[in-house]
């Protein structure tokens, strides 16, 4: 599938400031989507996750389990600049695969975005078509998929467990938007010995040739053979 093209774009606004970070101040089990929808500017993110789920998911590896995770969520104006329907063009499984490389499997903070090992892993896997790639210079982190290069433009959220920044465009992974190579050809069957037919001899066995010896002794020879022997008799008779 080709990327997607652009030719929509969002009306010019006026730059705002970045939103301060939400941070946790009282315990009680994470919700992702309240997070997101308190921050007001990620509706089809929002729409996104609980259409494919992955909201159930997420708040339960961070309620049930001590792995960390990393959101970078793309604002409505980074989907407000797809072509018009081109996410419900996506079938479901591509919407989840969507939302997952956009999710990172343990925990940022800001300062650790300088020393991270690329390729960095996502949700959606480990190969290279479902990694990202980041590059820093001071504060400024550069995110790109292959297919789109982004920054991070503020902290949304930030607890011990839970990152969550904005992004200005959506990542979209290689493994969904590009063709797969084709799956290398199967090696050639190894064809089985033939088995020597009833009129081929084979090649180890021995040849009986008796027959072949009686055949070349000759008629002559056989009579002259029995006079001898006659003689023979009368000699020492």
């Amino acid at each position: 599938m080709a990327p997607p093209t652009t030719p929509l774009k969002a009306p010019p606004t006026a730059p705002s400031q970045a939103p301060s970070a939400q941070v946790a101040t009282s315990p009680g089990p994470v919700d992702v989507v309240k997070i997101l929808q308190k921050a007001s500017h990620f509706t089809v993110l929002v729409r996104l996750m609980q259409a494919t789920t992955e909201d159930i998911e997420l708040n339960k590896e961070l309620n049930n389990t001590n792995n960390g995770i990393t959101i970078l969520a793309p604002s409505d104006n980074a989907f407000s600049s797809l072509k018009a329907g081109f996410l419900n063009s996506l079938s479901d499984e591509d919407k989840a695969e969507l939302v997952k490389f956009h999710v990172l499997p343990a925990f940022i903070s800001s300062s650790q975005f300088q020393t991270v090992s690329n390729p960095v892993r996502t949700q959606a896997g480990t190969g290279p078509r479902e990694t990202l790639n980041v590059t820093t210079t001071g504060n400024f982190v550069n995110i790109s998929s292959g297919l789109t290069n982004t920054s991070i433009s503020s902290t949304v959220y930030t607890d011990s467990q839970l990152a969550i920044y904005q992004i200005d465009k959506v990542l979209f992974p290689l493994d969904v938007f590009t063709p797969k190579p084709p799956a290398p050809a199967p090696a050639p069957a190894q064809g089985k010995p033939r088995k020597a037919g009833p009129d081929v001899e084979s090649p180890t066995a021995p040849k009986d040739i008796s027959g072949a010896l009686t055949l070349l002794i000759p008629q002559n020879n056989a009579l002259l053979l029995a006079l001898s022997c006659t003689v023979a008799a009368i000699i020492f008779s």
